[in-house]
């Protein structure tokens, strides 16, 4: 567990990405310094399947359970004392996603496991004709019985990756979501009061293009967005430098199901927590007593460090969605 005020330091080096400083910290940045859409090449299917060793396949079963186990002990440990976090906590609440679901592993499309009789029982598994004893994902039964599930997501995601990211927004959805509201969904207290959060909305130019984040405005916040997000529009305004956009990364990687391999998964999953940082850093809620420091969006100094952090947090989610795409794509080849 970090000190107080490590927190935001930890985040700038998990997993070597450290965030680029190449914004000033005094500048204003709205909807300033846009990142390039990403070029999703996805990946070609491969001609012939790869074929894992009972061996291979349950060292990385193994693996990948263990991995997952790590990243789900605070959430376990705190279940069994009944106690809440509501930062971590949301990825599991707002997410619906089992612990028992991460553990388990899948090898994604293309691949044949040995000795791995038992998953020929699995849903979404068949034994492999061409090799004896090998079973597989079976692509084609979960498109068939998914068709406009898997539809939606890759149009979606190839949408959201052909734009440019946007880095004028500060995150102030979450802001939106108490104004001029006298009870609050977080039992953490508001660090600037309601008087003082109000104002900072009030004096803010909103331009939210995530619908599940607009859909909970409160209904003095919805008229005060320059967009109107809906499910409908939502291919259409999503863009790649929203921080909702990259944490729902993990919720679409989970409703791929095994199209997704494990290391994918786990990799969508760690994004969106470290994601779920920021966005509670930078809201108008006082986390402190979790070990955080407040992203203090209503200053320049803020902005600046936020939009930081967006950036390392976009281009990550711009390579998870290149291979959450590319996944889609061996998948349909394979069916």
């Amino acid at each position: 567990m970090p000190v107080p005020g490590a927190r935001w330091r930890l985040l700038q080096t998990l997993s070597g990405n450290a965030y680029p400083r190449t914004v000033p910290v005094t500048a204003t940045l709205a909807d300033a310094a846009d990142v390039p859409a990403a070029s999703v090449q996805a990946a070609p299917a491969s001609a012939a399947p790869r074929t894992l060793s009972y061996a291979e396949w349950r060292a990385l079963e193994a693996a990948h359970e263990a991995r997952a186990d790590a990243l789900t002990a605070g959430r376990r440990e705190r279940a069994e004392r009944g106690e809440k976090h509501p930062v971590e906590d949301f990825l599991h609440t707002y997410y619906p996603t089992r612990i028992s679901a991460l553990r388990r592993w899948h090898p994604g499309t293309g691949v044949l496991l040995e000795g791995a009789d038992e998953r020929a029982d699995w849903r979404w598994y068949r034994a492999a004709p061409a090799a004896p004893g090998a079973v597989a994902v079976d692509a084609h039964a979960f498109i068939e019985a998914r068709a406009a599930s898997v539809d939606f997501i890759a149009l979606l995601l190839s949408r959201t990756a052909e734009r440019t990211a946007r880095f004028g927004c500060f995150g102030l959805h979450e802001w939106a979501m108490v104004y001029r509201q006298g009870e609050h969904r977080h039992q953490a207290p508001l660090r600037l009061g309601q008087a003082g959060t109000d104002a900072v909305v009030e004096a803010a130019n909103i331009s939210c293009t995530h619908f599940d984040a607009y859909r909970f405005f409160t209904p003095e916040a919805a008229p005060l967005n320059a967009l109107a997000p809906s499910r409908d529009n939502q291919p259409e305004l999503e863009q790649p430098g929203c921080l909702h956009a990259g944490m729902d990364l993990f919720k679409w990687a989970t409703k791929l199901g095994p199209l997704v391999p494990g290391e994918l998964l786990l990799d969508s999953f760690e994004l969106a927590r470290d994601i779920r940082w920021l966005d509670m850093q930078a809201s108008p809620y006082d986390v402190s007593a979790w070990g955080a420091d407040a992203v203090a969006i209503e200053t320049p100094e803020g902005k600046a460090e936020y939009v930081r952090a967006q950036r390392g947090f976009t281009e990550r989610g711009n390579a998870l969605r290149a291979r959450l795409v590319a996944a889609v794509t061996r998948a349909r080849a394979a069916a």
